[in-house]
């Protein structure tokens, strides 16, 4: 059984557009940092209070359910959004 030494939690915020469709959006991720009395290291992604895989490994729109997609500084989506309207 592993036992944790510490943990730190971090928000971050990350803007997807797919290459293929052209869907933007914006998703906010609460990240557990850890570590074992061993001091293996491990991340873990929380969106809307579920477990998720890393966003960084996404590769597939929601929206068309292809890709690519490019990963981007958040607010860029929400910006872009805001000036087309």
């Amino acid at each position: 059984m592993m036992t944790e030494r510490d943990t730190e939690t971090v928000h971050e915020a990350y803007s997807f557009v797919c290459l293929h469709c052209g869907h933007g959006w914006e998703e906010e991720y609460e990240i557990r940092h850890t570590a074992d009395l061993s001091g293996r290291r491990r991340a873990e992604y929380f969106s809307h209070g579920r477990r998720v895989p890393s966003p960084l490994t996404r590769d597939i729109c929601p929206d068309c359910t292809r890709g690519p997609l490019r990963i981007l500084r958040p607010g860029r989506v929400k910006g872009i959004q805001s000036y087309l309207a």
